[in-house]
């Protein structure tokens, strides 16, 4: 754990990719968040401060997220936006039209972040290869994995040129995955948590009720601030305006070196998303 920098950290604080772009370590997660909630949540995430924004063309929202940024007025390099190719939109000619898609619809010239959504065997490579494309044609800023595990790290690492600049997966004190996380930064590649408040089914763990007590925190809050403490971005997912503000207000505190290592004993390889890929 690294001490004494934590208490600075803000809803602004940024991380410095490989290729020298900054993204902002917090930001709001849209999986399942459809139409007038998803406009609704993004425009109250803005309003609460958030400056990064994750979907997905998988997620069938993009559009929607693309008018509540116009609607917010903030303005396009204020804001971090994300996005994914999907696996039926794999392969070269197939990612490039897919995000000039995303794009139409997000109502931008360009994503800050382009990731592979899942590592499919058949056609990753080409994918890959379009992303560098993407990439060198500014389209994305930055460009990524999800879901990824060592070996598929690995397999670009050893055929490609750029570097992921994040691995996007599912993580939580519940599923701790070290092996994966210390991969990742022996390469420098950031490390993302999707469904970090574990879809809300272990926020009542005795262990992690008794830590959020001592903080006056809530138990979600908890989780946030322990993967932040680990240098993993953060994006949960709302759609309710309270719980959107008070996934933010995470940053007037700092978890204690007793209770990040308690947090991290807790390791259950509690997974919601089954990766079938792992064994490709």
């Amino acid at each position: 754990m690294i001490r004494g920098i934590f208490l600075k950290l803000s809803l602004n604080s940024k991380i410095r990719l490989n290729n020298d772009v900054e993204m902002p370590r917090f930001g709001l997660g849209t999986w399942k968040t459809k139409g007038k909630d998803a406009i609704n949540a993004v425009k109250w995430a803005i309003e609460a401060g958030y400056i990064h924004i994750d979907t997905a063309s998988l997620y069938g929202n993009e559009k929607e997220i693309g008018q509540a940024i116009k609607e917010s007025k903030i303005r396009r390099e204020d804001i971090f936006i994300t996005s994914k190719v999907w696996d039926s939109d794999q392969g070269f000619d197939p990612t490039l039209k897919a995000l000039d898609i995303s794009l139409k619809k997000l109502g931008t010239s360009y994503v800050d972040l382009y990731l592979i959504h899942w590592p499919r065997k058949q056609k990753r490579k080409e994918t890959w290869t379009a992303l560098e494309k993407i990439n060198k044609d500014e389209k994305a800023r930055a460009i990524g994995v999800a879901n990824y595990w060592i070996h598929h790290i690995q397999e670009i690492l050893e055929n490609f040129e750029i570097i992921p600049a994040v691995n996007q997966f599912e993580l939580s004190p519940y599923l701790y995955r070290e092996e994966l996380i210390n991969f990742c930064r022996e390469n420098n590649i950031a490390i993302e948590a999707y469904s970090p408040l574990t879809h809300g089914k272990k926020l009542n763990n005795p262990k992690l009720r008794n830590i959020a007590k001592k903080y006056n925190k809530s138990t979600a809050q908890i989780l946030i601030r322990w993967g932040l403490q680990h240098v993993f971005i953060e994006i949960p997912k709302s759609t309710q305006k309270e719980h959107i503000i008070q996934n933010a207000d995470v940053f007037d505190f700092q978890l204690r070196e007793e209770d990040m290592i308690a947090l991290n004993e807790i390791e259950e390889n509690y997974q919601l998303l089954y990766d079938t890929s792992k064994w490709d």
